[in-house]
């Protein structure tokens, strides 16, 4: 049986023949294509075969078809081709989506001037500019292992950040560990940096008011680095009634979560791809770990630290809870007598027993009612946003 022939410098079909059993290659549109039958799994084959058609300039994708094995190998290119209006209209997206988030932290009033949202571009600046030097981060060391990879594409979402975020498109095989690792943990170091700079920046900017802002009834739970830094320059986080940090250091606070979200090491997330470069196959083991892990994590919080309000320590943010004075009274506004303010609401009990209203119950039941209390103590818990 003649062996098929292929154009170009590609691999010969002979030569492929310890991971892919080839008997036709076909040249398409997207590039030549071998049809075939796997001699290892579908992982290990495209590892043994990538190398082969990486030093010749292809890159390799395998797929089936009608019940049949197919290798698609396509010209390799690390450039750029034309402009990546996709990605250029996801960005100008998102700097709106951010100036209109940040001008809910600075309390612009759109509505007497739309243009004014432009006076929120710190905010845009910092949290755009973190997640960019996160993703140029890795882009930056695919280009210097010459993997193909896009430039990074921003997710705008109307909310009181901005964006979801931003990805880069990796179409290419990793060619060794060395670069796995150096290209995923690229990312979160280069974030961390970018964090470091705006957190300092924002830290020592002036706060600002926060009475006419969407957003006054949030409290950011800022992670030990963010504290750290403040504390280093000596620099306030909390600030009086009225006032809150300045909004650039929402940017850090992003930064700060976006990094060390990345570094678990599950699904697609960079601590994943760091892990395998380290540990190869055992990072399954450490996967299904991970999710024990978190919820530990999150039992030792509700029940050890103090319920779901202690969660803003990893930096989730949180309602403020209201400051009381020496006896346990809310010190927010004036007191009636007990502690209470005029405007509450009546306390009802969840359980009250009378025992002069009660008909037809045996004494022995009644004094067990009433002996476990009229009003049962109830733990009130903080709503989490």
């Amino acid at each position: 049986m003649n062996e098929p022939t292929v154009p170009g410098d590609l691999p010969n079909p002979g030569s492929l023949t310890e991971a892919f059993l080839v008997y036709e290659v076909e040249e398409a549109e997207e590039g030549v294509r071998y049809y075939g039958e796997l001699t290892d799994a579908r992982e290990s084959v495209l590892r043994t075969l990538a190398p082969a058609f990486r030093e010749r300039g292809y890159r390799v994708t395998l797929t089936r078809e009608m019940g049949e094995y197919v290798l698609v190998a396509t010209e390799r290119s690390t450039g750029i081709d034309g402009v990546p209006w996709t990605n250029v209209a996801l960005f100008g997206a998102t700097l709106l989506t951010t100036l209109y988030a940040g001008s809910q932290w600075y309390g612009i009033d759109l509505g007497a001037d739309p243009l004014a949202v432009v006076g929120a571009w710190p905010f845009a600046l910092s949290v755009m500019g973190v997640l960019a030097v996160h993703e140029l981060g890795h882009y930056a060391l695919s280009r210097h292992h010459e993997v193909e990879a896009s430039l990074p594409y921003f997710i705008p979402i109307p909310s009181v950040l901005g964006t979801l975020g931003a990805v880069i498109r990796m179409n290419d095989t990793i060619p060794s560990r060395r670069a796995l690792f150096d290209i995923g943990v690229a990312g979160p170091l280069a974030g961390l940096g970018a964090t470091v700079v705006v957190t300092a920046v924002g830290v020592s900017l002036p706060p600002v008011a926060s009475e006419s802002t969407l957003v006054a009834d949030l409290q950011l739970g800022y992670p030990l680095l963010v504290q750290g830094i403040a504390a280093l320059l000596g620099e306030p986080l909390p600030y009086g009634a009225g006032r809150t940090v300045n909004p650039v250091v929402v940017g850090g606070w992003v930064g700060g979560f976006v990094t060390f979200l990345n570094l678990l090491p599950v699904g697609q997330l960079d601590g994943a791809h760091v892990t395998r470069a380290l540990v190869g196959e055992r990072l399954d083991s450490i996967q299904r770990a991970v999710p024990l892990a978190l919820f530990g994590l999150a039992g030792y919080l509700v029940l050890v630290e103090g319920g779901l309000g202690d969660l803003g320590r990893v930096g989730a943010p949180v309602r403020p809870r209201r400051e009381r004075d020496a006896h346990g009274r809310d010190a927010g506004g004036p007191e009636t007598a007990g502690g209470r303010r005029p405007d509450a609401r009546p306390r009802r009990p969840l359980f009250h027993a009378d025992p002069h209203r009660v008909r037809g119950v045996r004494r022995g039941a009644m004094s067990r009612i009433v002996g476990y209390g009229a009003t049962p103590t109830v733990r009130s818990v903080p709503h989490v946003r």
